[in-house]
């Protein structure tokens, strides 16, 4: 394998990876959350902040993999 096809094979690897976890994360939280708002409705707003924030991994994994491509490649 040449240089190009690792860097794509790592990219993928930090994106993928990070979206799969974050869809766990979510829907651990999500369905967690949405017991909390069943008995307490005020607490919505706290919900969509948690759930939100395993987002930030993905986005994070997108950052690392723009890293990879346009600095090194």
């Amino acid at each position: 394998m040449d240089a190009i096809g690792l860097m794509a094979i790592g990219a993928g690897l930090a994106v993928g990876l990070a979206g799969i976890g974050t869809g766990f994360a979510q829907g651990h939280i999500g369905s967690a959350g949405m017991g909390v708002v069943a008995e307490k409705p005020e607490m919505i707003g706290t919900v969509i902040l948690l759930i939100a924030i395993p987002e930030t991994v993905l986005i994070l994994g997108f950052a690392v993999a723009a890293m990879i491509i346009l600095l090194l490649g």
